[in-house]
């Protein structure tokens, strides 16, 4: 008996052991933290910022993220301050599903732009019933978490009025007649893809450019508008490397150290070979999630350093 409390007492004080030292791992550590799941066909990401707030950018097609999420995320923690998807698509949007059944979450990020699906439909449903406070972005917003700053490229306003579903008021003097007229990008007002959020995330010399899955054809309305400050550190590449995701300009003005390629091994063809020779052109270092598993991106506002599950870089 005497031993059997004395394993108790052992296991007890390893246990607790374990707890201290997982709650101290992660206390904030003034460090960005970006994680690209490894979700499958599809994108997500979970970002630590340095103050310890957190916000996940889509949410891939199924729950995978979850494994991602707990595995960043201390083992107690069940409160995101926010999520943002880029666009209602399944392979972006489905897993936010389970994150926000999951996770406590203060508000909800997103272009004012609908879907037809039951997917997207059963999704508002779950931010109606979960009572999520929903912000609506532009081009031209910006979100300030601590010493890092969220910058919203694209879709503009006037874009966002041009597709005539959205749930807030056109631009003054447009009304309806915006519902007929042609998508400012020349393509069909029906592709969600040209309304993907592009944002651009700044943190001391450290800079980041989302893209969920806008196209080159959206490019020229946003290329110039901000500039990293010399080259960029990091870009999620576009539409998962598809052929019409990048042009030769779009990557000169970003000129990115880093690319990051969120696809998964059935992938469509995805990344092309014209994506990757782009980003070889401009000497970027590319990571894969179908190939390097989730990755991370560590940066303390000046230095960087990135590692896959199974590759590392700086």
């Amino acid at each position: 008996m005497f031993r059997l409390r004395i394993g108790y007492l052992i296991s007890g004080i390893a246990t607790g052991c374990v707890l201290i030292v997982s709650f101290v791992w992660t206390l904030p550590d003034g460090k960005l933290h970006i994680f690209f799941c490894n979700v499958g066909q599809g994108d997500g990401a979970y970002i630590r910022f340095p103050d310890g707030r957190d916000m996940v950018v889509d949410g891939g097609p199924n729950d995978s993220i979850l494994h991602c999420l707990g595995k960043h995320m201390p083992f107690w923690d069940r409160h995101i301050t926010f999520v943002a998807m880029t666009h209602p698509q399944k392979d972006h949007m489905q897993g936010l599903v389970s994150v926000f059944e999951r996770f406590t979450v203060d508000y909800f990020v997103r272009s004012d732009i609908d879907a037809t699906t039951e997917g997207y439909k059963k999704f508002i449903d779950v931010i109606r019933r979960k009572k999520i406070s929903e912000k609506f972005t532009v081009a031209g917003d910006h979100i300030t978490v601590g010493a890092t700053t969220l910058s919203f490229l694209w879709p503009s306003e006037e874009q966002i009025a041009k597709r005539g579903n959205s749930t807030r008021r056109p631009l003054a003097g447009q009304g309806d007649a915006l519902k007929n007229q042609e998508n400012v990008l020349g393509s069909s007002v029906g592709e969600l893809n040209d309304y993907s959020l592009v944002f651009f995330l700044r943190y001391g010399s450290f800079d980041a450019v989302f893209t969920g899955d806008a196209d080159s054809h959206v490019e020229p309305h946003y290329t110039g508008s901000l500039l990293p400050d010399d080259q960029l550190e990091l870009l999620k590449v576009p539409h998962h490397g598809s052929k019409t995701g990048m042009t030769q300009a779009f990557i000169d003005w970003l000129h990115p150290k880093l690319a990051v390629i969120s696809v998964g091994k059935n992938n469509y063809g995805h990344p092309t070979d014209e994506a990757l020779q782009l980003l070889r052109s401009v000497g970027a270092n590319v990571f894969r999630t179908d190939q390097d598993g989730t990755i991370e991106v560590t940066s303390d506002g000046t230095h960087w350093r990135v590692k896959g599950e199974k590759k590392v870089g700086d």
